[in-house]
């Protein structure tokens, strides 16, 4: 889907190549996969859930591709990750997890942990 997805986005004759990715939750997961592919240059993901677990479906390899290099080098997309410390869904162990796997690959990345639950985002008034 997100191949499709950025193809579409590609053949549109005002798209600059410059594409990014957002996404909360399951779709910080998807967005997170989506740097995997080169034309995406950055993805904001947050509490981006199953990363640590390798869950998200059979064949998650997340963390395996990162340990394998398909964000390292120039280039490739920058990550931004943003998780709440009370998130019972990406314990502390998990984000610990991430950022390792992360920084061990020398992948360009901001993470940050704010005093707050899952899905701290949404509207609740």
């Amino acid at each position: 889907d997100a191949k499709d997805a950025i193809d579409l986005l590609m053949s549109l004759p005002n798209c600059t190549g410059r594409i990014a990715t957002t996404g909360m939750c399951l779709g910080g997961h998807l967005a997170f996969r989506a740097t995997f592919d080169p034309r995406v240059k950055a993805a904001v993901c947050f509490f981006a859930t199953d990363i640590h677990t390798a869950t998200l479906g059979h064949g998650d390899d997340s963390l395996e591709k990162i340990k394998g290099g398909v964000l390292t080098g120039p280039g490739k997309a920058e990550l931004i990750m943003i998780f709440g410390k009370q998130d019972t869904h990406v314990p502390r162990a998990g984000r610990d997890l991430i950022r390792k796997v992360l920084e061990d690959a020398n992948v360009a990345c901001s993470f940050l942990e704010v005093q707050a639950q899952h899905a701290f985002i949404r509207d609740e008034s």
